[in-house]
């Protein structure tokens, strides 16, 4: 079986990927993941991958489906895989369904993880760091006992350029999973959309049941 979570950022991908992971013993693939490992091996498709990374370039899809295509050929996909980060778009899409349908494979699930965008920013936005131990607390989550200080060593409390909220809208809009995508994966019958403002226990069982 062949699933694709999607969500934006901040909407728990991680967790719930590894929960997932964990209760049904597909692979949790992210590309991230898989790019550092191969450039780490010094594998020829990793060796060309970093010479698009290098420069700024976004890996070309040619060179993450075969990725994808030798990682999931592996003894530990054998029950199958989960795909986190890719596809981000409808042609990467159609990429990976022509690549899996040569191995007599397909999509079976694309599980949504929808969270409301001003919940999205107030949770990656929330976070601030002490600048003298570098402890981190988060202010709905996690909050100091005196606000602008440390609890530890009573150091300033400083956030982050990139955990602004405005910066955080914008990376939020610039990495959701575009509209045409759910479209496609609507249109193919394998898109199921979980409320993932519910409590973490609730939001994998949701997941999990989408999966049966």
């Amino acid at each position: 079986m062949f699933v694709v979570l999607l969500g934006p950022p901040g909407a728990g991908k991680g967790t719930q990927a590894q929960r997932l992971t964990t209760s049904t013993g597909l692979l949790h693939l992210s590309t991230g993941d898989m790019f550092r490992e191969n450039v780490r091996g010094g594998t020829e498709l990793g060796t060309l991958a970093k010479s698009y990374m290098d420069k700024g370039e976004l890996v070309p899809d040619e060179v993450t489906i075969k990725m994808l295509l030798e990682r999931i050929s592996r003894p530990d996909a054998a029950e199958g895989a989960m795909f986190d980060g890719f596809p981000r778009n409808v042609v990467q899409a159609a990429a990976l369904a022509e690549a899996l349908c040569e191995r007599d494979d397909a999509i079976a699930h694309a599980l949504l993880i929808a969270v409301p965008d001003e919940e999205l920013v107030a949770r990656l936005s929330g976070r601030w760091l002490c600048r003298a131990c570098g402890a981190v607390y988060h202010e709905r989550n996690d909050p100091p006992a005196t606000e602008g200080a440390c609890d530890k060593c009573e150091g300033e409390l400083y956030q982050r350029d990139d955990d602004r909220p405005e910066v955080v809208r914008t990376r939020i809009e610039g990495m959701k999973p575009p509209a045409d995508l759910l479209d496609h994966y609507r249109t193919a019958g394998v898109l199921r959309e979980i409320d993932g403002e519910r409590g973490l226990d609730d939001v994998t069982a949701d997941l999990l049941e989408a999966l049966k």
